[in-house]
Formats: structure tokens, sequence, C-alpha cells
């Protein structure tokens, strides 16, 4: 019984990382599409088309729940994929959600009307792709008022990640968040809103400062997704677990294993 995990590459590690921890009894099968990533300077409809291919592969593969674990993703094709309708007993589901609960403090089920929360002032840091979606911001106005979102394309930290270039990452985000603060001086939370981005983040509060309270993703996701569990156990579905990816199995396993720092294996898709 297998719960499908997807990204364009390496970033949702982070969040598989944290689901196998919270849910040590479920099987998850990890999709990288590590042939056409970075996702986020592709446009909407590229997005769109590479996430409904890859998820309909997890579905055929068993998996009943897909999760995006992928902020670009989730931003470009998720509100799109589930308008065009999804099969009988299947679902996929995003990763804004759980950032959303934990920001406003409110379940996502909760439909009363937007309401005055305690953060005021939001530092949005995501792709490019994510941050022209405005896709924080609409799910957002949905559940808070009179939050101020100030959001910064951080262009090139992606693609440093999947290189393996730390230190070329770190400058990248050091300079991202000077950038931001220039526009937003005193953030009182900032939004990790990539799933590669939990790797850097102690360069983010570094940079930010200890008053800023920084929102990382994999632990909130998983947390999220054990409660739909609990509550939709039939989503379990029928697959096995593992690891596939679109690109060089060799090359995407060194990677991975550098990444996590525990040795992971993948397969072809």
């Amino acid at each position: 019984m297998a719960v499908g995990i997807f990204d364009s590459g390496l970033g949702g590690l982070t969040v598989l990382n944290a689901a196998q921890k919270r849910l040590p009894d479920v099987d998850f099968l990890y999709y990288a599409d590590s042939a056409h990533a970075p996702y986020g300077v592709r446009d909407a409809e590229d997005i769109y088309n590479l996430t409904r291919a890859a998820v309909q592969d997890l579905w055929a593969r068993g998996c009943n729940l897909v999760i995006l674990a992928c902020n670009t993703a989730s931003a470009a094709a998720l509100r799109r994929m589930q308008e065009a309708g999804v099969p009988e007993g299947k679902r996929v589901l995003g990763v804004f959600v759980p950032l959303i609960e934990a920001l406003t403090e409110r379940q996502w089920g909760d439909n009363s009307p937007p309401r005055e929360v305690e953060v005021q002032h939001v530092a949005l840091f995501a792709t490019p792709a994510t941050v022209s979606s405005r896709a924080f911001q609409r799910e957002l106005a949905f559940r808070a008022i009179g939050v101020d979102v100030e959001a910064q394309a951080c262009g090139g930290v992606v693609d440093a990640i999947e290189e393996g270039d730390m230190i070329l990452a770190e400058a990248l985000v050091r300079s991202h968040v000077e950038a931001l603060t220039r526009k937003m001086p005193e953030p009182q939370a900032a939004i990790l809103g990539c799933t590669h981005y939990p790797l850097m983040a102690d360069t983010f509060q570094q940079a930010l400062g200890p008053d800023v309270k920084v929102y990382s993703q994999g632990d909130l996701v998983a947390e999220s997704l054990a409660d739909y569990l609990r509550r939709h156990p039939t989503m379990l579905g029928e697959g096995s677990g593992g690891h596939l990816t679109t690109g060089k199995p060799g090359v995407v396993t060194d990677r991975a294993t550098q990444f996590l720092r525990r040795q992971i294996t993948f397969e072809a898709a």
C-alpha cells in the first residue's frame, strides 16, 4: 500500500523523509521528473502537462493518493487538475495547505469567513513560477485578511542544490533574503515555498535574524498527511514503494544520497 510523492527533482525528498519518519508503516512511491527539472523556470502550460503525466503514472502504479511535493506544480497545476476531474477513488493534493493551516492557525475544513491573524507581514521565498502564479496569496486570502505578503523569486537556488553546490546555494539565499528585506524590512514570518529550501533553512534563518519565524514544509506536510490518512484510510492504495526518476538513475541516486545523507536508490520511471 503506497502513497505517491511527486517532485520535479530532489526537493520533494525533504517531504518524503519527514513522511517516512512520521508514518513508518506506510510505503511511499517517490517520482522525480529529473529529466525536466527544474520546473520553476517553465511556463504554466508546460508545468501542468508534465505534472499531469507524472500523476497519472503514479495513479496507474496503484497510488490512490498523490502528494505534489513541489510548490511550483502545486501552484501551476493542482487547481487545474482538480477542476478537470480526478478519477474515482483517486486524489491529488498540494503542499500549500499545511503551510497556510500553520500560518493562520485554522484547519482547512474551517469554511468560516477570512479573519485577522497574528502574523501580518510574511516573506515568501519561492521559484519564479510559484511567485508569478500568486497561488499562495490567493489561497491565503480565503482564510486571512490584512496579511501583507512580499514574494521573492529565488532564481538559481534549486539548480545549485540539484548540482550539489551548497556554497553557491548559500550565497544565493543570502542575496535573495537581502533583496526581500529591502522591500519588507521587518517580516514576522518567512515561508520557504519550495521543498528544496529546507536544506537551506539555517541559512535563511541566519540571514533573516532570530525574530523571524521560518516555516518549512517537510514536518508540516507529514503531519497533515497523517491526519488525512487517518480520516481517509482507503487512500493508502495498492501500489508498492520505491524511487523512480525520468532522469539517469545512477546520477539521480548519487545526488539523492548526498541530498539526504543516506543511501537511496532510484530506478527508471
